[in-house]
């Protein structure tokens, strides 16, 4: 007894409080156990900073979609924000390092803007954030594309340090994405704000009853997830040079994978970042399998899907049983 004692206490609390969490890290060592045996290039450090490199983009959409589903909502507008933040980046930089920080800033402004009026909408008209977010989608879309109808501008050099700069060895993206998701992480289990986020996800009536605000705390987290979709764009246009009026498009389904996956509950009020930093982790190391394996990229859109699908079927199997 006393060394199932000791066990349990080695074990971080963010592991002990989330089966789902620790099914994903199992994941993560299953894969790396057949890549193994597929190539010996996959099991090196170069190809693991490269898998960390990769999820940066898809870690730090899905950290803002997490706290938007904790509060009992989703964001639908995350793929077409992505996408107009990655053209303005590069349109309004064009080449121009002078203009790097005021269009970085004006960038992350204006996605943060866009949050808070998803939040605003969603608390004036007290329709379901889902129907709130796919319009808004559809509104950022089109605006995306009356900016450019192709790939736009260009961003400097330097500019590029965002995506394949390295610090201390480890990818410059990649830490802020780790960084972002620590604090977010830390604000959600000791602060009475982050405290709200859950109760509000948990039952909102209860939440109403007992005196939460529900719009400062939509406001929060749809605030958030802008702010993350912003600089997802930010990256992505730093990563490929320029910004293109499509490069959102998938998010929106793959922002979600992971979330799922790192046991955040698509009702509200249970899960959290650490999980879905993982989660996003094991989808690109499963996507460089699958490109080791020489699978086609349509083929590993369908995977995403499966996976996704199988990973709400085991949730809701687990609610039932409960």
């Amino acid at each position: 007894m006393t060394a199932a004692l000791a066990i349990r206490a080695a074990v971080p609390w963010w592991l002990r409080s989330n089966a789902a969490l620790a099914g994903v890290i199992v994941l993560i060592g299953i894969v790396y156990g057949i890549g193994a045996s597929v190539s010996d290039r996959f099991l090196t450090l170069a190809n693991l900073l490269n898998v960390i490199e990769q999820t940066t983009d898809l870690a730090l959409v899905s950290i803002g979609q997490t706290l938007t589903v904790l509060a009992g909502g989703i964001d639908l507008s995350v793929g077409s924000l992505i996408s107009l933040a990655s053209c303005l980046t590069s349109g309004l930089i064009n080449g121009n390092p002078d203009r790097v920080v005021p269009v970085v800033i004006a960038v992350l402004l204006l996605g943060t803007l866009v949050g808070l009026v998803n939040a605003g909408l969603v608390v004036t008209l007290r329709v379901h954030p889902l129907i709130v977010t796919l319009g808004m989608g559809a509104i950022l879309q089109g605006v995306t594309l009356l900016y450019a109808l192709g790939p736009v501008g260009r961003v400097p050099r330097g500019f590029s340090f965002l995506a394949y700069g390295r610090i201390a060895g480890l990818p410059v993206g990649a830490t802020l994405a780790v960084t972002l998701c620590m604090l977010i992480a830390l604000l959600l289990r000791y602060l009475p704000l982050g405290r709200q986020v859950y109760a509000l996800g948990d039952d909102a009536n209860s939440a109403r009853l007992v005196g939460l605000r529900r719009g400062r705390i939509l406001m929060l987290v749809h605030g958030c997830s802008g702010f993350c979709c912003a600089a997802t764009g930010l990256y992505l246009a730093a990563r490929f040079g320029v910004g293109q009026p499509y490069t959102g498009v998938n998010y929106t389904l793959a922002s979600i994978t992971p979330v799922v996956l790192g046991g955040t509950v698509l009702s509200g009020g249970r899960g959290g970042v650490v999980g879905t930093l993982f989660g996003a982790f094991l989808m690109s190391l499963l996507n460089n399998l699958l490109n080791f394996m020489d699978v086609s990229k349509h083929y590993q859109l369908v995977a995403q899907a499966l996976i996704i699908i199988l990973a709400v079927s085991i949730y809701v199997e687990r609610r039932r049983m409960e």
